[in-house]
């Protein structure tokens, strides 16, 4: 161990970042955009024992998600299906397969260490074949590159998921999809029992310059530049909190944190007090600067990465901090 963090000081800095405190709230829904953009990606709602910025708690503090459909921390439903076709963020259940509100900066990284090679109607077949893409997963997205975008009711009658047993199927091949970055929910219908279903599509054909800017970064830079990204959102982490939450192999994490250390973004081997192991945290939690601001994957050399995604031009269409002895709960239903 070269150094040691205080919980206070790690807590302080968390709650600056997760925007919890009073006063540092997110109170619209353009800042929301904004702020998703200032941290690269963030949960929609906090997940338990998962460390990471969420909206919910950026509007409401740091309370569990209220069961009250009134409370006014649900203005981030809004928020997020008002928002949906427009392609200001993205958003699906991606890591941990959980509710995720990704910049458009920072969304080729995520592509980048996909199956996707830019060629949707060929792609899939091919992770179908190797045993990466089930049967389900494979039935639904033939529906949507087929038929275009279906809501949810349409897509599972379409898919021929239909039947009372193919429920759960046809809900697990939906977060196969969403987390491999091969469909995302774009706009909400008033189908089903609820009225209320996601319409989904196609990520390439919804977002058609991603393949292409996602194809020129190496997995390697992606993974150190999303590892940056969560450490400066955070603060500090063991290897085992960066597996956890984007799910890469031991090895991986382990190369994009050294990486990350050798060019001083990180410093490794850290004590936190109170808890076991050691840490990798970010050098101004030890030198006692302000935290860290803007995310640093944009690029200056040309037009905005938002820009560069959304293709010649699209049509738009209608955490606190996680505390370390009482982390966040996701309860309600999952958005």
């Amino acid at each position: 161990m070269i150094s040691a963090l205080t919980q206070q000081r790690l807590e302080e800095y968390r709650a600056d970042l997760f925007r919890s405190r009073a006063g540092r709230r997110v109170t619209h829904r353009e800042e929301a955009v904004e702020w998703v953009k200032e941290r690269g990606f963030l949960f929609f709602w906090p997940i338990r024992d998962v460390c990471l910025p969420s909206l919910w708690v950026a509007v409401a503090g740091d309370r569990l998600v209220a069961e009250e459909h009134d409370d006014p921390g649900h203005v981030t439903w809004g928020w997020k299906d008002g928002l949906l076709g427009e392609r200001v963020w993205y958003y699906a259940k991606v890591l941990r397969r959980k509710s995720t509100l990704i910049s458009l900066e920072v969304a080729p990284l995520f592509y980048a260490l996909s199956e996707n090679y830019g060629v949707p109607d060929e792609d899939y077949l091919q992770a179908y074949e190797q045993g990466t893409l089930s049967h389900e997963a494979r039935a639904v997205y033939e529906s949507l590159l087929r038929e275009g975008p279906l809501d949810s009711v349409k897509l599972r009658e379409v898919s021929r998921l239909g039947g009372k047993g193919s429920a759960y199927r046809f809900d697990r091949a939906l977060l196969e999809l969403q987390s491999g970055f091969w469909v995302l929910p774009t706009g909400v219908a008033q189908a089903g029992a609820w009225r209320y279903a996601f319409i989904f599509d196609i990520v390439a054909r919804h977002y058609p310059a991603l393949p292409d800017q996602a194809r020129v970064i190496p997995r390697r830079e992606a993974r150190r530049r999303l590892a940056e990204l969560y450490l400066r959102s955070v603060g500090a982490a063991r290897n085992k909190d960066a597996r956890k939450l984007f799910g890469w192999p031991a090895q991986d994490v382990e190369t994009a944190l050294s990486d990350l250390a050798e060019a001083g973004s990180l410093v490794r081997g850290v004590a936190l007090e109170g808890q076991p192991g050691e840490w990798g945290v970010v050098p101004e939690l030890l030198d006692g600067g302000e935290a860290w601001g803007p995310t640093p994957s944009s690029d200056p050399r040309s037009v905005s990465a938002a820009d560069r995604i959304h293709g010649d031009p699209p049509a738009t269409a209608s955490g606190a901090p996680v505390s370390l002895t009482h982390p966040q709960r996701d309860l309600g239903p999952d958005p």
